[in-house]
């Protein structure tokens, strides 16, 4: 059985506000850098960036591509695309992610699309007039090996179960398609955990990937398959595999349910980090929890209007049952536990280069970060293996080559305290990511506390 670590949703350099380093084979450096096995291509609706996957990709395995110069990274034709329609007389705008098996479906689909008259010049995620159902149906006929899987689920503007524009249900969303929808990416907002409220994702995987617009942002989230072989085909029977095991029979013709691939666990962001895990109003200032958005009854103290729901708020409101967790601490980590043995388990990371930025006082994005972080993974370590893996000494004593000895003591002391969840957090609301604190007294970290009794607000 391979262990295979994969992060099949981000963009090229031809989606908007994406960074112009976003090519293949900066990702591909990259993802040895931190330690992904298997990448998406993103936004292989785009004329270029197919033209650019083409000429510089080569089959390696069934369904999965590497760059022809090397042949360690792996990419899986992955794409998102925005579906905007209306749907019993409501506005609908919901991100989804396909999986393509190989070039020549993702050529067939590209020309559906063009032929309907979708815009696939203008951004690599492009806008496509075609309800949800609507388009399972398209690929599926294209190309039943092909997945759908709903992106970032519980985000208020885009979400399948987004307050604003989503749906209540994937049944509600699908309609008699729901039962082809094997998978759901929680998004930076949610984790596993929040997921497991749902019943109807009792019967599918709970994928997370990283939708990264930069190179840095590349891995922050990841699924870990556990596969038989390396190939397309593996990896989507590793994710419809929860919902075969569930039905006792296929949901695709001729599909033959193999329980060896699966999904083993997932690698987090810290949802309270993500960009909408608490509703808020961000140009006033306000944040609020679940119970304080019902004492307020969403209505922004400042300026009187709506607040843009969170994340949490909606999990609460959906959620049909309460399936507990339990925290298992392995070799100074902490993995958090399905209780009732349906989900696979995870873990929360923060990103080795914040870790760095907050122990030596600098910015992220500073040259003495970057310096740190590039030295300390050339040393044959990946990102992964220095959060997850290598001991505290062999950390310290690997950075005492890098710097000096009070930094490498700092930096280790940080992986050790995110390792076991002693950090505190400012949760993210409407659209401003959450400030994580390693150490309380760090005084490059921004103080930012809203409290809706007493509308006050601390910089």
């Amino acid at each position: 059985m391979l262990d295979i670590i994969a992060d099949l949703h981000l963009h090229s350099k031809y989606s908007r506000a994406v960074s112009p380093q976003m090519n293949l084979f900066s990702m591909s450096e990259v993802a040895r850098q931190k330690g992904i096995d298997i990448l998406a291509t993103g936004d292989w609706t785009h004329p270029l960036w197919t033209a650019e996957i083409k000429s510089k990709l080569v089959e390696s395995e069934e369904g999965l591509y590497s760059l022809k110069e090397e042949n360690e990274t792996r990419f899986l034709l992955s794409t998102e695309v925005a579906t905007i329609f209306s749907q019993k007389g409501k506005g609908k705008r919901i991100h989804q992610l396909i999986f393509a098996p190989d070039i020549v479906t993702v050529e067939k689909i590209n020309k559906e699309f063009k032929k309907r008259g979708f815009n696939l010049v203008s951004d690599g995620r492009p806008i496509l007039g075609i309800s949800s159902k609507n388009l399972l149906e398209l690929i599926l006929e294209i190309d039943e090996r092909c997945l759908l899987i709903p992106a970032h689920i519980w985000t208020p503007w885009f979400g399948v179960y987004g307050q604003m524009s989503g749906f209540d249900s994937l049944e509600e969303a699908y309609e008699d398609m729901a039962q082809y929808v094997y998978g759901i990416e929680t998004g930076l907002s949610s984790d596993p955990e929040m997921n497991w409220q749902m019943k109807e994702l009792n019967t599918r995987s709970i994928l997370s990937f990283s939708d990264a617009h930069s190179l840095a942002k590349m891995g922050r989230e990841v699924t870990i398959f556990g596969l038989e072989s390396l190939s397309y085909e593996n990896i989507r029977q590793a994710i419809i595999q929860p919902s075969l095991v569930a039905s006792k029979q296929s949901l695709v013709k001729d599909q033959k349910l193999k329980t060896q691939d699966k999904v083993l666990s997932t690698i987090e962001f810290y949802p309270e980090e993500g960009k909408y895990h608490y509703s808020g109003h961000r140009k006033c200032g306000i944040s609020q929890t679940p119970s304080e958005q019902i004492l307020s009854k969403s209505i922004c103290p400042i300026c009187g209007r709506k607040v843009t729901d969170g994340v949490m708020r909606r999990v609460e409101e959906l959620s049909e049952y309460k399936n507990t967790a339990k925290k298992k601490n392995e070799d100074g980590i902490v993995w958090i536990e399905d209780k009732n043995n349906i989900h696979p388990p995870f873990v929360r990371i923060v990103p080795l280069n914040e870790i760095i930025a907050q122990a030596i006082g600098s910015p992220v994005e500073s040259p003495r970060v970057k310096f740190i972080f590039d030295n300390f993974l050339k040393k044959g370590l990946s990102e992964f293996d220095v959060l997850l893996r290598l001991n505290k000494e062999k950390i310290e004593d690997a950075l005492k080559l890098i710097t000096n000895s009070e930094k490498a003591r700092k930096i280790a002391d940080g992986i050790e305290k995110v390792r076991s969840e002693k950090l505190s957090i400012e949760p993210g609301f409407d659209g401003l990511y959450g400030t994580v604190k390693i150490w309380e007294n760090n005084s490059n970290q921004t103080k930012f506390k809203q409290k809706i009794n007493q509308i006050t607000l601390d910089i």
